[in-house]
């Protein structure tokens, strides 16, 4: 076993983790069940089924936090001049295996698409927290961290001029830069989101370790300096390149150039000069997001919702938030007389309500999903004003406040976490009970 752990640690790291994580969960399971007193209900098909989800839950959350401590480890031991071989294949897992956590994460947890805020998306998918045109940049700047990375670890300390090691370390900056500002755009206040901090802190002590490696390996090479004693000005760069002590400082202020550089070369390609921007505040949906998105269409929604989030603002004419189905929704007047007439009809004559509530969902999903764009949403919002003015017609005949009823429309309870609307003043004087929309 030790000499497994020894000439083996990366796979040896795997194996006990697994090991643990499962164990740890199942003696969890069995002592949470001795408490609530159901242990004996226990069988082996239930106890066997389980074994491979504990697995899995240690590989997707036990194992980046045993990489995480271990990058912690070898930093700590390389800040002592003692380097660990093997630390370069935890570094890789680290990186390409964090990165594959982080994809499924937001596929999964966060729902994210491949599409543009421009794009109406249903139930509870996401646009791209990255704008596709700007995303060039991006990746590009995510590709030369990785350059400088694997151009540190790989080439020989003799073969690598000061100025390159520091513009190495210049992109790993810029690499890391980019890379917290992707967790602070996608990360949201859920608890389980905490886990996304898990990958850049792990990158961050890959970086530092990295740098602190060579920033210590870095020999008094033999070298012909009778010239540079001869130029004063080269004397002095000659100095300050050889004390490696001051590269880290040096690629700190050598990251504005070098993106300078970066960002006239990808103009040359058809990049925006502020696509390093926009590809964070063009977006809708996150923390950085400067858009508003078309309402998502939701599989129980309804086409006058879609009109009201996704018209003219000026022709559709949003008032407020609203709540339908546990989920915002934005809300025109046009959507509460509609709302505000069928709920007449539910309480005077159900039987029609019923019957027009069938025909409803049968055609108004079918429709929802045909206004695709800003003139459609308005050309039905304009098809529907006939019907709003006959709506608010009947109200005013048969409602002694049509009014009160109308402005009550989708004031429905969020839960806690979702709350974002104002309590409506008065609704007690109103006399009207507020239901769930429908």
């Amino acid at each position: 076993m030790k000499k497994f752990l020894f000439q083996y640690p990366l796979a040896a790291s795997i194996v006990l983790t697994e090991a643990a994580g499962t164990l740890g969960i199942f003696f969890y399971t069995l002592i949470r069940d001795f408490v609530r007193g159901s242990v004996s209900d226990l069988s082996a098909e239930p106890v066997m089924a389980a074994i491979p989800a504990a697995a899995l839950i240690s590989a997707l959350l036990f194992y980046p936090l045993v990489l995480t401590i271990c990058e912690a480890v070898f930093l700590f031991l390389e800040a002592r001049k003692r380097h660990v071989e093997a630390a370069w294949h935890f570094d890789q897992a680290a990186i390409w295996y964090g990165l594959f956590l982080e994809v499924l994460y937001a596929a999964l947890m966060k729902e994210i698409t491949g599409a543009d805020w421009q794009v109406q998306l249903s139930n509870g998918e996401t646009h791209t927290p990255i704008y596709s045109a700007a995303a060039p940049t991006i990746i590009v700047i995510f590709l030369l961290a990785l350059a400088g990375y694997y151009y540190l670890s790989f080439q020989p300390m003799e073969k690598m001029p000061p100025l390159l090691i520091v513009l190495s370390m210049s992109a790993m900056y810029l690499g890391m830069t980019g890379l917290i500002v992707f967790t602070v755009q996608i990360m949201g206040r859920e608890r389980e989101d905490l886990i996304l901090l898990i990958y850049p802190i792990c990158i961050a002590l890959v970086i530092a370790r990295t740098i602190l490696r060579k920033v210590h390996a870095w020999p008094e090479l033999p070298m012909e300096k009778r010239r540079i004693r001869e130029n004063a000005f080269l004397q002095r760069i000659d100095h300050l390149l050889s004390d490696s002590g001051f590269w880290p400082i040096y690629a700190l202020l050598l990251m504005l150039p070098l993106l300078g550089i970066l960002i006239a070369v990808l103009v040359l390609f058809g990049q925006a000069p502020d696509s390093i921007v926009k590809a964070w505040t063009e977006t809708s949906d996150w923390a950085l997001s400067a858009k508003e998105a078309p309402q998502n269409i939701y599989y129980d929604e309804h086409y006058l919702c879609t009109v009201a989030a996704g018209g003219h603002r000026n022709v559709v004419k949003p008032i407020r938030k609203g709540v339908r189905h546990g989920h915002v929704v934005i809300v025109n007047r046009q959507l509460c007389v509609a709302n505000a007439f069928e709920q007449l009809l539910e309480e005077r004559t159900p039987r029609l309500h019923r019957a027009l509530r069938a025909f409803y969902d049968r055609y108004g999903f079918p429709i929802a999903r045909l206004i695709r764009s800003k003139w459609a949403a308005d050309f039905v919002y304009f098809l529907m004003k006939p019907l709003e003015w006959l709506f608010v017609a009947f109200l005013y005949l048969v409602e002694v406040h049509p009014e009160n009823r109308i402005a009550v429309q989708y004031m429905g309870k969020l839960p806690e976490y979702k709350k974002q609307l104002p309590a409506l003043h008065g609704t007690r004087e109103i006399g009207i009970k507020i239901r769930e929309p429908l």
